[in-house]
């Protein structure tokens, strides 16, 4: 017997034990199994790849929204500070407009009270000028009269 028939015949036993225990069966079972494994974890990935690209999509787009909402809120800032700096600039400017008024007031007021002033210490002035050369000119008590009548006469027709 040559060694390379007894390997032959023990290579034939050894497939024949296989077969008779259904060993291919159970290999093929298994690799069924295993192939039904990978495509059940294909689908899931598949499925979850779909989901995974509408949380992609849904995100994008409330980014997107949350942008212009941003945008929006920056742009209604913008009109709002404008419009507060319009009004304040207009209160400011009405302000002026009026403190100008009332310090032209003023001025107006003491220089009424300066010319009154002015006029009264002129009309003075002339009293006592005019009852100095009456003393002069008149003596006695016709001149005290008369200086009297003249002073009251004139501080009638100033008031």
């Amino acid at each position: 017997m040559d060694a390379t028939f007894i390997a032959f015949i023990a290579f034939i036993l050894f497939f024949g034990i296989l077969i008779y225990y259904k060993v291919p069966g159970l290999l093929g079972g298994l690799l069924d199994k295993r192939a039904d494994q990978i495509k059940t974890e294909l689908e899931d990935a598949r499925r979850l790849r779909e989901e995974a690209q509408a949380l992609l999509a849904d995100y994008q787009r409330r980014a997107r929204d949350a942008e212009d909402e941003a945008a929006g809120i920056v742009a209604q800032a913008k009109t709002d500070a404008e419009a507060m700096a319009s009004e304040a600039k207009a209160a400011l400017d009405d302000m002026v407009e009026r403190r100008t008024k009332l310090a032209e007031d003023k001025i107006a007021q003491a220089e009424a009270v300066a010319i009154a002033d002015v006029r009264a210490a002129a009309a003075d002035a002339a009293i006592t000028a005019a009852g100095s050369v009456l003393a002069d000119a008149v003596g006695g008590k016709a001149g005290d009269d008369l200086f009297k009548d003249s002073l009251a006469q004139i501080k009638a027709n100033l008031n």
